[in-house]
């Protein structure tokens, strides 16, 4: 009855045009902000270039693919299906993409066969209770809240579910039959999510600064400043996440009302059709962003062409410009900076630093600890092949979601209560999830430099040196760190400060001095006018206001020596400047050392082997296929396997029986047997600014 009021409600062709109206609507109008912006962004772009600029020297190298012939996780687990409400076994693969394959055996995988569906964990949350799950459904249902204790529409068949939500896209649920296997399948859910939230890619210097800021105006032009929770994934999910904010709403009105049967069944009806429209949305807003960018990357020579012949011309307009602009809105600034930003300056930094660097400080510690056991495991047995194994498996530390939730859980502290009303901050997540970016970033770096001194330093030697080589590596690498992690640290926290501080600014201003500013658009020459907007020029002089005080809050930190922050001025002695001459490619420790060798066709071994970072729990000596939640084995007989034998090679395990896919057997107590139940982008001469 459910799916046939779902069918109902989707094939009505009112509602259909109805999304498809809504969503060309919003697209329409962002688009005028994009073709707008794509302009100022490549003019910046241009500029930069032209005039060039200089960045932070680090210490630590930095690789070009790391996770190259690898996979992250996988494993077997059991996944409740919507359509035929039981509970089937499953194998789930996490490659390096972090995109979750779901497939119907371990042996359909290692077949190279299609999966069942490939889950995208971009705007989902990871959760591990059904507690936290009901009251997240409840709060997005508000019109149909069910009690505290009310139950859930699903039950699951053991104590340890796993969960991903998301406020449109479908749910999906999965269980699992121990503790230590939910707490590593959450570990590794979680790394997807933070991979996939984790941005737009910065190497697009004109088209990803064009779409931050299009959707940063267009959101401002309906009221909404500061930090946005859903400005997660690729474009189109972006803007099919822009369409359903204004469109979920309405749905609910008209359809939830609508909706039979018991609150489980509703809440149910309810979610299919949410992610029924968001995926149609999501198709259209796809196809729509594709056109939009295709068109001003046709324009884009023109464009470019003009900025270089007349870039000294333009420069000079828009310096006219903003002297005008600045003479009539510095005075409100000022004081608003004075009276309602600098007083709440350095509370706001302490609230960052504390976990950021509490969370760094744990990376370094992780680091340490990994470096010496490889130390000592070198000093036990010295072969080349055995260097060449434990190197190998260091490597991928930064990747290894497990080993780096300790540090992941330090940032999860961040509290930034008072400021999510004040300063419009939705929540504290844009900045957990970028802080713990930064942290596998800078373990990777340190891995890599590591890695890269280690390999240099071996030439010619035995292994009576390798200890001492790798002792010295080791003390070059951590000071290292110590550098490049302060600089890291210091950079977030000028940012995040103005994430929060200048969209509250922009909203304390708009009302007053945005009907000053079309007649400045007077003092534009036409041809000019693509290049230098006024709303852009406001904007800046509004961060230049409040980027002295910032920058100053910091540097009084670091000069403070507050939580290891290095001053601006330090230079670090023994620097290598031949370091960054070494290679950027992930060495091939195994190859080398350990004599694997494979045959090689145009330089590439053939057919090489993925190593999976995360080890897998087996179920040794446990009878195997079995067919419901009733028949698992127990969990005593589980045990897991060493975090010393974490890559393990899947094409080399013993082969497994593929697991029978047939219904759970309803028996008393089953769940079958009861009800079915952000970013602001601010272009300041060429350098960005994220929001």
């Amino acid at each position: 009855t459910g799916f046939m009021l779902i069918r109902s409600l989707l094939a009505n062709r009112r509602q259909h045009l109805f999304h498809l109206s809504r969503t060309n609507a919003v697209m329409a109008e962002f688009g005028k902000f994009y073709e707008q912006q794509y302009a100022v962004a490549l003019f910046n772009s241009v500029r930069y270039e032209i005039e060039g600029g200089g960045n932070t020297q680090t210490q630590l190298l930095h690789r070009k693919d790391p996770l190259k012939n690898k996979s992250i996780f996988s494993g077997g687990l059991f996944q409740y299906l919507e359509e035929s409400k039981k509970w089937r076994s499953r194998f789930l693969y996490v490659g390096d993409f972090y995109n979750i394959s779901l497939y119907e055996s371990k042996a359909a995988h290692d077949r190279g066969l299609h999966s069942k569906g490939v889950i995208n964990c971009a705007g989902y949350r990871a959760l591990t209770s059904m507690e936290e799950y009901l009251g997240l459904l409840n709060n997005s249902l508000s019109d149909t809240k069910a009690k505290a204790a009310s139950a859930p529409f699903l039950k699951c068949p053991m104590q340890f579910p796993l969960i991903l939500w998301h406020p449109y896209a479908r749910h999906h649920y999965f269980c699992v039959m121990t503790e230590k296997e939910q707490k590593k399948w959450h570990a590794v859910f979680q790394d997807c999510v933070r991979h996939s939230n984790n941005g737009l890619s910065e190497e697009c210097k004109v088209a990803t600064p064009a779409f931050t800021d299009a959707l940063r105006l267009y959101r401002q032009a309906k009221g909404h400043y500061g930090t946005w929770d859903l400005m997660c994934g690729n474009q189109a999910q972006i803007l099919a996440n822009l369409v359903m904010e204004t469109l979920h709403p309405e749905l609910k009105n008209l359809i939830v009302p609508r909706l039979k049967g018991k609150l489980q069944q509703r809440q149910r009806d309810w979610m299919l059709i949410s992610d029924a429209v968001y995926r149609q949305v999501l198709s259209q807003t796809k196809t729509q962003h594709e056109a939009l960018a295709q068109v001003c990357e046709v324009e884009r020579p023109r464009l470019d062409s003009a900025l270089r012949t007349d870039m000294d011309q333009i420069i000079t307009s828009k310096e006219h410009v903003s002297g005008k602009i600045r003479a009539l809105v510095l005075p409100r600034v000022e004081q608003l900076v004075r009276s309602k930003v600098q007083p709440y300056i350095h509370s706001i930094l302490e609230a960052l630093m504390e976990p950021t660097s509490r969370g760094f400080s744990e990376v370094r510690d992780i680091l340490f600890r990994e470096l010496v056991e490889v130390s000592k495991n070198t000093t036990n047995d010295r072969s080349s092949e055995k260097l060449g194994e434990h190197m190998d498996k260091i490597s991928m530390l930064a990747f290894h979601p497990v080993k780096m939730q300790s540090c992941y859980e330090k940032m999860e502290a961040l509290n930034l209560e008072g400021l999510q009303q004040r300063c419009d901050v939705s929540s504290p997540s844009v900045f957990i999830q970028r802080a713990q970016i930064l942290m596998r970033q800078q373990m990777d770096n340190a891995v890599h430099t590591f890695e890269q001194l280690v390999h240099q330093s071996l030439d010619g030697h035995s292994g009576e040196d390798f200890c001492k080589i790798i002792q010295r590596c080791q003390d070059r690498v951590l000071k290292k760190y110590d550098y490049d992690s302060s600089t890291v640290r210091k950079k977030f926290f000028r940012e995040a400060l103005l994430q929060i501080i200048i969209p509250y600014m922009l909203k304390q201003l708009s009302p007053s001095c945005s009907p000053d500013l079309p007649k400045f658009k007077e003092l534009i020459f036409e041809d000019f006018s693509r290049f230098i907007l006024v709303e852009n020029i406001f904007e800046e002089v509004v961060l230049q206001s409040v980027s002295k005080d910032i920058m100053m809050a910091v540097k009084e930190a670091a000069v403070q020596r507050r939580h290891n922050l290095y001053r601006d001025s330090m230079v670090l002695t023994n620097s290598d400047p031949n370091l960054h001459l070494l290679g950027e490619d992930t060495i091939d420790w195994a190859g080398q050392f350990g004599g694997v060798k494979g045959d090689r066709q145009g330089g590439e071994v053939a057919n090489r082997k993925r190593k999976q970072i995360v080890s897998m729990i087996h179920l040794d000596g446990m009878p195997l296929p079995y067919e419901s939640c009733q028949e698992v084995p127990g969990v005593d007989g589980i045990p897991e396997e060493s975090e010393g034998q974490t890559e393990q090679d899947l094409e080399t395990e013993k082969p497994v029986n593929p697991i029978q896919h047939v219904p759970i057997e309803k028996e008393p107590g089953s769940p079958d047997n009861g009800n079915p139940s952000t970013e602001l982008q601010i272009e300041l001469h060429g350098k960005g600014l994220k929001f």
